[in-house]
């Protein structure tokens, strides 16, 4: 296992239209760099300690378009900023070689999945703006795109595919997933693709 610390700088904009939004890319001389689909885990004590401190404790398979072993991430983010334009979090991640010992260790603990959320995301490469990381995500409740890196970075890249600073999300996917649920009248699960089969073509 090996891991790094970060400060972690996002945002998220809504997609409407994503066919839409790929030509906008393809205009702007973006790369595709890779297909993924995830499946994330989050843990917790019994009484959501992590939680209830803003943390978060997370497991992600990923499995890359044409790869048939994927590689398993596992992430700690501290407390985000609040009231700011972005979302600025601590995040420590290490790509973790034994999966199953890994949540056998976590189990032991006395942690416990409380959440978990599927994802199909798209990283791009959009020249001009440095160190940028452009991800399209299709998720059981639409399409969103991430992107992260300096806010003069973020802000740049929002502008040349046509948004603003009043567009910016700072929510996390399952707040987000919470409140199309309570728009909906449904009661709240976990945010993956099988319980949520049609609100996403």
């Amino acid at each position: 296992m090996r891991g790094h610390a970060c400060r972690e700088v996002e945002i998220k904009l809504r997609i409407s239209d994503p066919a839409a939004f790929r030509r906008k890319l393809k205009r702007l001389g973006a790369r595709e760099l890779e297909r993924i689909r995830e499946s994330n885990r989050l843990f917790d004590t019994p009484g959501h300690a992590l939680a209830k401190r803003g943390q978060l404790l997370r497991m992600r398979s990923e499995l890359p378009r044409g790869v048939r072993v994927g590689r398993w991430r596992l992430t700690f983010k501290g407390p985000g900023s609040r009231g700011g334009r972005y979302k600025v979090r601590e995040e420590i991640e290490a790509l973790v070689a034994d999966p199953a010992g890994l949540w056998a260790i976590l189990e032991a603990i006395g942690l416990r999945v409380w959440f978990a959320y599927h994802k199909e995301r798209t990283r791009y490469h959009l020249p001009g703006v440095a160190a940028l990381k452009v991800e399209l995500d299709r998720t059981p409740i639409g399409y969103f795109v991430e992107l992260e890196g300096s806010p003069r970075g973020i802000d740049r890249a929002a502008r040349l595919l046509g948004y603003g600073p009043g567009d910016y999300i700072t929510e996390s996917y399952r707040g987000l997933y919470l409140a199309h649920c309570r728009k909906l009248g449904i009661p709240p699960g976990d945010m993956v693709f099988s319980r949520l089969p049609n609100l996403v073509s």
